[in-house]
């Protein structure tokens, strides 16, 4: 037996049915990008000391150290021969001066800040606390940078931080 053409209103059904799974999604991305926007940052949950930092084991995070500290960091910062206050300052400067970040809680004064950056299309919250720490050899950053949602960040932790301490070594 020989098939014939698909009749007309089987393509009909089709294309209609296309196009309604076609607005669906458009509704989710649009609700879900809308959504994580107006997810509130509560500062009492996320201005979490990087100093006693329980990470979780997901690769969503990255914890930055200072040289000489007794505990699991994904990288160790030198001391520098500046005054904590000052590092901090700088860092705030830099933080601030990022796309899509805010700070939620502390100040460069306090040697203790959490900022929020959210991510450009769908504006996924990350938070990155960081404290200054006065030593005998100068002063150095702890920097707990960590997704709020999502196992995985593909890295944005890491690299985001990176980019900030390769900023604050550059004197920018």
């Amino acid at each position: 037996m020989r098939a014939g053409p698909v009749p007309v209103s089987l393509w009909h059904r089709l294309w209609r049915i296309t196009g309604r799974v076609a607005v669906a999604l458009a509704v989710v991305a649009l609700t879900l990008g809308v959504g994580l926007r107006l997810v509130p940052s509560d500062p009492a949950e996320w201005h979490a000391d990087p100093l006693g930092a329980v990470r979780s084991g997901a690769p969503n995070d990255y914890l930055v150290l200072p040289q000489g500290m007794n505990a699991p960091a994904d990288r160790t910062m030198a001391p520098v021969q500046v005054p904590a206050l000052d590092l901090m300052s700088r860092f705030d400067a830099i933080a601030l001066a990022a796309p899509r970040v805010e700070r939620i809680a502390g100040g460069p004064q306090l040697l203790f800040a959490t900022y929020v950056q959210r991510s450009a299309v769908f504006g996924f919250p990350d938070y990155i606390s960081v404290r200054a720490v006065e030593g005998e050899d100068g002063a150095a950053l702890a920097i707990w940078s960590r997704a709020r949602f999502g196992y995985s960040d593909l890295g944005v932790n890491r690299k985001r931080v990176e980019d900030w301490l390769a900023q604050l070594g550059s004197g920018r």
